[in-house]
């Protein structure tokens, strides 16, 4: 193992089968290799059903009960498909924080703000009540929001305030690593790159690594430092982001690009 790997999340010839019960497996994923270091910014992007969420899941151990998964996943080092449930769940939140696609859903209705980022904290790093309170103001303020909306509930908050709490959750415990799955779903064109940009910027000062999963190509090239390309389950192009769309090697890369450019009149280069 590597000085980088760690430092990294690093996946080695990932493949991922899901048993429908039926007799016919569904090969979702196939021979996936890449690595996210602390610090960078990856976009792994593709069309709707080409293997990204079911990558990004398995990262975590958090695809569904049955699933097959082959080859392996690193975390700083340490082989996560080798461990427990019970270790895999310490490693949770704590090195590998997820905002899951539909974050925006996954709040509890009866729970307020607050207790959903003091119940991570208590649980996962022992803090007490008035600790638990004190650093979850902090998070909400770290994401743009005031210590107000720890009272609320979650349908009190507009969506991209839900989404912004949804982050401070996963930052509660500092974690190595973010993995983000479409995290701008259903929010407005405005509030995408509010939210999207305090993400990155996020990630980069507290030198996380970040996995953002997307099927919008133009928006990754723009904020990531590496951009990996599915198809059918396997990667197809993997390098710096302005290289993926400057000169893209893959026949699939080149039709996305030139579709985005008919779609947009020319428009983006």
């Amino acid at each position: 193992m590597n000085d980088h790997s760690k430092h990294s999340i690093e996946l080695r010839n990932l493949s991922i089968t899901y048993n429908k019960g039926s007799g016919a497996d569904v090969h979702a994923v196939r021979g996936c290799s890449f690595s996210v270091g602390k610090g960078d910014v990856v976009g792994l992007v593709g069309e709707s059903g080409s293997g990204k969420t079911s990558v990004l899941m398995a990262i975590p151990r958090l695809l569904p009960a049955g699933t097959l998964v082959s080859g392996q996943i690193f975390c700083n080092g340490e082989e996560l498909t080798a461990l427990s449930e019970e270790e895999i769940n310490v490693r949770r939140r704590r090195r590998i924080a997820l905002v899951p696609q539909g974050a925006m859903n996954s709040f509890t209705p009866h729970l307020s703000i607050e207790r959903h980022i003091t119940e991570v904290l208590e649980r996962h790093i022992d803090m007490t009540r008035r600790e638990s309170r004190e650093q979850a103001a902090e998070l909400l303020q770290t994401v743009g929001l005031e210590s107000a909306f720890l009272t609320r509930f979650p349908h009190e908050l507009s969506g991209g305030q839900k989404q912004r709490a949804a982050l401070a959750t996963a930052l509660a415990c500092k974690p190595d690593f973010l993995l983000a799955d479409e995290p701008t779903t259903a929010l407005d064109v405005i509030t995408q790159k509010e939210v999207l940009d305090m993400i990155v910027s996020l990630a980069r000062g507290r030198g996380m690594g970040l996995l953002l999963v997307t099927h919008d190509l133009p928006l990754a090239a723009g904020i990531c430092d590496t951009m990996i390309v599915m198809k059918d389950g396997e990667i197809t192009e993997n390098g710096p982001a302005r290289d993926v769309v400057g000169s893209p090697k893959s026949a699939y890369t080149r039709q996305l690009i030139q579709a985005i450019r008919v779609m947009d009149g020319g428009e983006r280069q």
